[in-house]
């Protein structure tokens, strides 16, 4: 019998197989979680919510979210889970601008959500709360109570549509057409996760990041629906997922770079000690990856680490571990159907090695909800375009350099920060680093370092020289930092991505001006602009 292929032909047949097991340790079969599925589709129809509708959620890591993102997923509704680490005005906006017809919160969270809502005109009726109580919500187990747990008539395949704020403004809702065909994964996304290494069948799928983010939650919804187990935790430090890795003898992972770069700095004993031979897929994504992490993990653990290159508006490209290593660097070669593009800033398309705007067709057309411009200025034609910077080689292999919005100019020459933190990351003192441009009144722009020294690291003036050197061995003298900084956390979202417009608002924070200019370390090299 061939793997079966969608939710609902894993229900039909394997059943009993254990779908999802939460961080408490309590676990769900198939046919349990499709039951669930089905009552909370049911529900919804009952409140009015119809094909096209949006439903917004906000709920910790937990099958909860796999739940109602197969629910919604079914009935033909978009599904919009928001991050609880949101302002109260922040989730308001996407309650809004979604035009939510329910929203969903766990008890644990409801006082982030009910103060958002408070400034909406959503109707008692579409609040429900789960795991709790909360004047003026329904109780979730109340309002599925009356409904039964068989699987609705007219299936109709509803769709995620995540927000993403980009590199300015206020989030958007990332809305694709609804197919108008029954649930079922798509080809393109079995293709994908088969060029991932992630294939149908019995498998463990681990969720060490929050589901919020389309990353891990369309991963590991992906892995269900080729039948996989999936084994959700909340936050999980470096040693705990060698553990859970272990114990629950997961086979496939999707993580981030900063999260590799960690796992690689735990005592070689404990990762000699563990059983990492059920992994047979570890996928990264959300950050450049330096190099020297991405051979260490292959040395580590085998050809077995996958990464992607892609937005919440669409992916374009894989790599495997093979194809990594003969092409040091690349994120990777398009997929099926997906054509790739670097582009000059009138549109014309660079020559292989030129340094430009990436563009990719999305697998899926898309609009941002409710700003036409916003949706006009990121694409040219049928080509989309996040604001990354990089090039193609000769073979068409893609590499990024950097962010548009990030890049710096300085002496009039373009610098990329992200190149500069990969080297600086290769010092056994930095556990983190963040480069930024500040203005300067010779060079128009100075490079400055925001390090995060590792665990019983001595920060200070000499640790400064010391990773000046470091760079300046590996980098031209224009590309060196000027400055160092080590009293600021460097800030990352909860998927790992760097924010140097925060590291930037922080150093040029008048209010900080006086703790930031004693902070400052001023290294002495000369700056060897060409």
């Amino acid at each position: 019998m061939n793997a079966p292929i969608g939710f609902l032909e894993v229900v039909r047949q394997h059943p009993a197989r254990v779908a999802v097991i939460d961080p408490d340790g309590t676990s769900m079969t198939f046919a349990e979680l499709a039951a669930r599925v089905n009552q909370i589709s049911h529900a919804l129809r009952a409140a009015g919510v119809v094909p096209g509708d949006r439903v917004v959620t906000v709920t910790p890591n937990s099958s909860m979210y796999h739940q109602l993102r197969l629910a919604t997923g079914q009935i033909g509704v978009y599904f919009t889970p928001v991050s609880h680490h949101l302002t109260t005005n922040e989730i308001a906006h996407v309650i809004v601008d979604s035009g939510a017809r329910l929203v969903i919160s766990h008890a644990d969270l409801v006082d982030v959500v009910a103060p958002a809502i408070a400034q909406t005109c959503l109707p008692p009726e579409g609040r429900i709360i789960a795991g709790g109580q909360h004047p003026g919500w329904r109780s979730l187990d109340a309002w599925l109570s009356p409904h039964p747990t068989t699987l609705p008539d007219q299936l109709t395949a509803g769709d995620y549509m995540g927000y993403t704020s980009g590199t300015t403004g206020r989030p958007k809702g990332v809305c694709k057409p609804l197919s108008g065909r029954p649930p079922r994964l798509s080809t393109f996304w079995q293709t994908m996760m088969g060029r991932l290494g992630i294939e149908a069948g019995p498998g463990v799928h681990l969720v060490s990041g929050p589901l919020y983010h389309s990353g891990p939650g369309t991963l590991s919804t992906n892995a269900l629906q080729l039948g996989h187990t999936v084994v959700i935790t909340e936050r999980p430090r470096p040693h705990e997922i060698l553990a859970l890795i272990e114990h629950h003898k997961v086979s496939t992972l999707f993580t981030v770079p900063t999260v590799l770069r960690r796992l690689l700095r735990l005592p070689e004993s404990l990762r000699a000690s563990t059983d990492m031979s059920s992994l047979t897929s570890v996928v990264h994504a959300g950050a450049p990856c330096p190099a020297d992490v991405k051979r260490g993990v292959i040395e580590w653990l085998g050809p077995i680490v996958y990464e992607f290159y892609g937005t919440t508006e669409g992916t374009a490209t894989t790599v495997t571990s093979r194809q990594w290593l003969a092409h040091p660097g690349t994120v990777g070669e398009a997929l099926p159907g997906i054509t790739v593009a670097v582009l000059e800033e009138d549109g014309n398309p660079l020559p292989p090695g030129g340094i430009g705007e990436i563009y990719f067709t999305p697998p899926v057309p898309f609009v941002y909800l409710n700003d036409p411009e916003k949706t006009a200025s990121a694409m040219r034609g049928a080509l989309f375009s996040a604001g990354d910077l990089g090039y193609l080689d000769d073979d068409g292999w893609l590499f990024t350099t950097d962010r548009r919005t990030d890049m710096i100019l300085s002496g009039g020459v373009n610098i990329y920060p992200a190149e500069v933190e990969g080297v600086l990351l290769e010092h056994r003192a930095v556990a983190d680093v963040a480069v930024v441009g500040l203005p300067d009144d010779e060079w128009g722009q100075r490079l400055v370092a925001v390090v995060e020294a590792d665990d019983g690291v001595a920060t200070g003036r000499e640790l400064a020289i010391e990773l000046e050197q470091h760079a300046r061995r590996q980098l031209a003298g224009f590309k060196v930092p000027r400055q160092f900084v080590f009293n600021i956390e460097v800030p990352r979202t909860s998927a790992g991505k760097l924010q140097r417009r925060v590291v930037r608002d922080i150093l040029t924070d008048p209010s900080r001006a006086t703790e930031i200019d004693q902070s400052i370390i001023n290294t002495v090299g000369e700056v060897n602009h060409p």
